[in-house]
């Protein structure tokens, strides 16, 4: 049998700047191009149905890609480091390579791969391509992981310049072995009966051409990003979170896209500046599940352990379906279950809601999220749930809780957002489709809604609600 090279895909489902990749090539040898799903070692967060939605996608989109290159990607279900060694049997290859990850399951898995390997007489080699910055570089001047964004960033700036991206390959030599593939389809990755993908189809392209046409979308609007970011109905967010998290593009392909765009243009100077920073975020939220990797399940600050949470079946059930009768959430969470992606200034809203007017524990929010958003990314959102519940690393204060309804007055003004997601609010006045509660009888009859029939009355008192969590968290903080 022929020598072979084994390059194993994993969150880096593409071929331009991809360093794993170039390092296979390097090997000299033939390369065999894979992809194992693991739908069992990630336990809990295996990946929720809009995630399996993109991942069937983006995965269909590689094998095009790579067959115009005259190859083939073999595709494997099982348990990751048991697939990884079955194939390395099977083309008795002496070299994997593959992204490197920073989840605790995939850490694990990696740890086994490589022990079995070595057995084998063949090495496992990673690379970063999934971070601006590896975990371990960025450090406090203890030596210590940082627990604070904005320090953390400044620190990421003080590194040298990252890297220029790497080109696609123009020719892969790849490997003749021929061994077991299994189609996509038998992964039942795609929603039958019924088929709930449409809106999520007519608002997304994955792929790596998908990827690097939003970046020049949204390259064209990045001026006007730090003034609309926090604007739901504007256009002014990239989108680009999908297609990072199943690695269709680099974090630091945008990086250099986004600092040529300052070059040209000095205009767009802050809001690039302040989207990069979102990148940072991102390398923020793995530094830290890396370095605490029960981040997904338990609070980072410990005396939220004591807290009481309320778990209401019937107010939980009313978030997810985007019927809390505060319009600003529930056009967030209809947005949500439309398109399998929802704008962040709304994520943060509804997350307020959920966890500190209702009391429900954010695990639940977070465990939502991990099943609807295309952009699910296990570090990424619990940072971010636990950000808004207060117990994170650098997390808002507990006693910061969103007003849904002065939100919504500030961000939505004229309610474009609010339309859009509830139609049956369209006819209402630019002051009461932000408060349909408070609207007179008149208007609702004009605007043909009834309270509680055809929109939901408020769930909860905003004031009464932010009073009894703040005395629940009282208790806490006294008995730490």
């Amino acid at each position: 049998m022929n020598k072979t090279t084994i390059y194993c895909f994993r969150n880096d489902l593409r071929l331009s700047d991809n360093p794993a990749l170039k390092e296979s090539i390097k090997s000299k040898l033939p390369i065999l191009l894979c992809y194992i799903f693991d739908d069992h070692s990630p336990k809990q967060w295996r990946i929720g149905r809009a995630s399996r939605w993109w991942l069937h996608h983006s995965l269909n989109s590689l094998q095009q890609k790579i067959q115009s290159l005259g190859g083939k990607l073999i595709l494997r279900s099982g348990i990751w480091h048991e697939q990884i060694v079955k194939i390395a049997k099977e083309t008795q290859t002496t070299e994997v390579f593959c992204q490197r990850s920073y989840l605790p399951h995939e850490i694990e898995q990696e740890n086994k791969a490589r022990t079995s390997l070595l057995n084998l007489g063949a090495k496992l080699k990673r690379f970063n391509s999934y971070l601006l910055y590896e975990p371990e570089e960025i450090q406090t001047k203890a030596g210590t992981p940082f627990k604070v964004f904005t320090p953390f960033w400044n620190a990421c700036l003080n590194q040298s310049d990252t890297q220029l991206p790497l080109n696609p390959p123009k020719k892969i030599d790849f490997s003749s072995i021929k061994i077991k593939s299994d189609p996509l389809q038998s992964w039942n990755l795609l929603p039958t009966n019924p088929d709930w993908s449409t809106g999520i189809s007519n608002s997304w392209t994955p792929g790596e051409i998908g990827a690097q046409k939003r970046l020049k979308e949204f390259l064209k609007k990045s001026t006007e990003y730090k003034n609309q970011r926090d604007l739901p109905a504007s256009e002014a967010t990239s989108k680009l979170s999908p297609h990072l998290h199943f690695g269709e593009i680099s974090p630091r392909q945008i990086w250099h896209q986004i600092n040529k765009r300052i070059i040209t243009d000095p205009s767009a100077t802050k809001g690039a500046e302040s989207f990069l920073r979102q990148l940072g975020w991102r390398d923020f939220a793995n530094h830290l599940i890396f370095h605490w990797p029960d981040l997904p399940t338990q609070p980072f600050k410990k005396e939220f352990k004591k807290f009481k949470w309320k778990n209401k079946t019937k107010k939980l059930n009313a978030w997810q379906k985007g019927l809390t009768g505060y319009p600003l959430v529930d056009a967030g969470m209809r947005q949500l279950w439309e398109t399998g992606w929802m704008h962040n200034r709304v994520r943060m809203i509804a997350a307020s809601l959920l966890i500190k007017n209702t009391l429900q524990p954010w695990q639940i929010g977070e465990q939502w999220f991990w099943d609807t958003l295309v952009d699910a990314d296990l570090a990424i959102n619990a940072a971010s749930w636990q950000w808004v519940a207060g117990s994170g690393s650098d997390a808002a204060p507990y006693f910061r809780i969103f007003n849904p309804v002065i939100q919504s007055k500030k961000f939505d003004p004229q309610g474009q957002y609010i339309r859009k997601w509830i139609p049956e609010l369209k006819h209402l006045s630019n002051k009461s489709i932000h408060t349909p509660w408070l609207a007179s009888k008149n208007e609702l009859d004009n605007a043909k809604i009834t309270l509680g029939k055809n929109y939901p009355k408020p769930i909860i008192d905003l004031k009464f609600s932010r009073d009894k969590a703040l005395q629940e968290y009282k208790k806490i903080k006294n008995n730490k």
